[in-house]
């Protein structure tokens, strides 16, 4: 299904980590996911270089410049939010009043056309989702069941219009980096019809415990935990004997669901009768956290996942990933004695902008 182009796009299961500095760092990993054995979405990955062509033929970085410019020689009003939030929505205003230019829009309708084929599916409900080539997770911004020719354009768009949201022009604001320009990738990929989703540290979050693992849970997408908008199931799993430890099953009254209605994901209320009940039997908890260890034996470092179950398979054939990468808090712990930070940027971040030739 590979095609060749000026531009850089690929298929998830043709890439690998190495390919991180071209697609970013989510894409790469799931192709990595998927060379290594584990079940991952079928979809494919955009290249930075399709934002660096997008925002300099459309003109929006030119753009771009010129509102930064004047804002730089008129001054500074108003609070630093206030000032953020008026960048932020004409910079986005920007990116998104902008068309694909033809050669970009049909390459990309290719894949995805394919892509809809390969699965049966016509006009194949997706996910598509930043993939920077720096780790940054909850920055950008994520867009899910995206179906059809127009809409998987506009939402890629979007994506790439995320570089300009609020938290983003602050980050590089306080880090010294330039506003005006933060090539990402994107991952577009199947949408799994997940009966349950979440997360998996593959160490206690809380204390650091490398020999246990912690699985997170709430029936539906996995958006209402990795979005902290419920409390949600959790067990406890000795990584060496692969047995549950611990459990806590929490009263979940929202999940998020396709409105097959509206072609919509939306939040909704859980059933009275699933509320309280656990969203993983015991033999899908046991399957996750052996696939989470392994995951982690393959990285050589604590991981932090994101599971789907589809609820259209059998187990445990109805396994996914649709993403990994490092745990973060634990795992700078163990980089300190070889490595110490002043609280500055470091150094690949600098590299990484330095290198960018905008």
């Amino acid at each position: 299904m590979g095609k060749t182009s000026t531009y850089y796009l690929h298929w998830i299961d043709q890439i690998n980590i190495n390919f991180s500095d071209r697609v970013g760092k989510k894409s790469a990993n799931l192709g990595e996911l998927h060379g290594a054995g584990f079940q991952v979405p079928k979809g494919f990955a955009l290249g930075l270089d399709i934002y660096e062509g997008f925002m300099k033929r459309t003109g929006a970085l030119e753009e771009i410049n010129h509102y930064l410019t004047n804002v730089q020689a008129r001054g500074i009003n108003g609070s630093d939010f206030e000032r953020h939030e008026e960048e932020s929505r004409f910079l986005r205003g920007i990116v998104e009043s902008k068309k694909w230019p033809a050669d970009m829009e049909h390459l990309i309708l290719q894949y995805y056309e394919d892509l809809c084929k390969f699965t049966g599916k016509e006009s194949v409900p997706v996910a598509v989702r930043s993939a920077g080539p720096l780790s940054r997770p909850g920055q950008y911004e994520t867009y899910l069941y995206a179906r059809g020719r127009k809409e998987i354009l506009q939402k890629i768009i979007k994506v790439f219009s995320s570089t300009f949201n609020i938290q983003s022009l602050l980050i590089r604001e306080q880090a010294g980096l330039p506003r005006n320009y933060d090539p990402i990738g994107v991952a577009v990929t199947q949408m799994v019809n997940a009966k349950s989703a979440g997360v998996i540290f593959t160490l206690n979050p809380i204390n650091g415990d490398r020999s246990k693992i912690i699985i997170e849970g709430n029936w539906g997408l996995g958006e209402s935990v990795v979005g902290g908008h419920v409390i949600p199931d959790e067990w406890e799993i000795d990584k060496v004997l692969l047995e549950i430890i611990r459990r806590k099953i929490s009263h979940k009254q929202i999940e998020y669901i396709v409105d097959h209605h509206s072609q919509e994901v939306i939040l909704s209320g859980i059933p009275p009768e699933k509320q309280a009940a656990p969203c993983l039997t015991d033999p899908e908890i046991l399957e996750l956290a052996r696939l989470a260890k392994a995951i982690e034996k393959h990285f050589g470092r604590p991981q932090d996942i994101e599971w789907a179950i589809d609820k259209d398979l059998s187990f445990p054939d109805n396994i996914f990933f649709v993403q990994t990468r490092p745990e973060t808090a634990w795992n700078a712990k163990l980089l300190e004695p070889k490595l110490k930070t002043t609280g500055s940027p470091s150094l690949d971040v600098i590299n990484f902008y330095r290198n960018l030739k905008a």
